[in-house]
């Protein structure tokens, strides 16, 4: 049975005191939920947030890695490098890094398999632009995007992806697609894994949908069928409107 996963994704937000305070409030609030409940904070405060909340059911993830275990890549860490600090998942493929840095669906491939290798977990992110929506080409490119970095993989490794659709035209912008399109989107991923695997894995991989999610929409968005939780953005950074996502479910 898969799992419903809420993780919010912090970005370049917040330095270590406020990261202590977030993760305060974060410890405060309700912690009985029916989801898997993440927070990725930036790289230098991986280590603080994993002691912070050790004892919580909160994980502490990454929000990026790089493939290679060392070497000179300045500014870069690794998937041993994280683990060191207690994180065991990692999100590749943010829309935001394929968009600002560049990243290919090859160099994620590489990066998926790296972490896979280090037995972490991958949020792996895609989706389609505005240009693509409005050309009705939304469904070719989140196939590409899913072929190109992932199915080279065994079907076995797919008990360590989560899978996360964010349409690129409703992040950061205030829009967010309807209910139905997310469903839509997300029942045509779960199509195209069961094509390439089988229906058993594709039934077995948590899907969430990302792209402004808020306490006022979220559990009509988590009600749909194949949508299985959300990766959050601006509202993970508020610990109630986190919560009250969490407690969709």
């Amino acid at each position: 049975m898969r799992k419903n996963i809420v993780a919010g994704n912090w970005k370049m937000n917040n330095d270590l005191s406020q990261t202590e305070a977030l993760i305060t409030a974060i410890k405060q609030q309700t912690q009985i939920s029916n989801a898997e409940v993440m927070v990725a904070p930036t790289f230098v405060n991986l280590y603080p947030a994993f002691n912070a909340l050790k004892e919580s059911n909160v994980e502490v993830i990454a929000q990026n890695m790089h493939f290679a275990s060392n070497g000179a890549y300045t500014g870069e860490v690794s998937a041993s490098m994280l683990k060191s600090v207690g994180v065991g998942t990692v999100i590749l493929g943010h829309s935001e890094r394929r968009a600002y840095f560049n990243e290919t669906d090859e160099l994620l491939a590489k990066k998926v398999d790296a972490a896979l290798e280090n037995n972490m977990r991958v949020i792996f992110c895609f989706g389609e632009e505005l240009v693509d929506r409005k050309a009705n080409n939304e469904e070719t490119i989140v196939n590409n995007q899913i072929s190109n970095a992932l199915f080279h993989l065994e079907a076995s490794a797919f008990k360590n992806i989560v899978l996360a659709y964010e349409p690129v035209w409703a992040i950061g912008t205030g829009e967010t697609a309807s209910p139905e399109q997310a469903q839509d989107m997300h029942k045509f991923i779960r199509q195209t894994l069961a094509e390439k695997y089988s229906t058993e894995i594709a039934n077995s991989v948590s899907i969430l949908y990302g792209g402004s999610v808020k306490p006022a929409n979220a559990k009509e968005i988590f009600s749909k069928l194949d949508v299985d939780g959300g990766l959050i953005g601006g509202a993970s950074l508020k610990a109630e409107d986190f919560f009250a996502i969490v407690n969709a479910f």
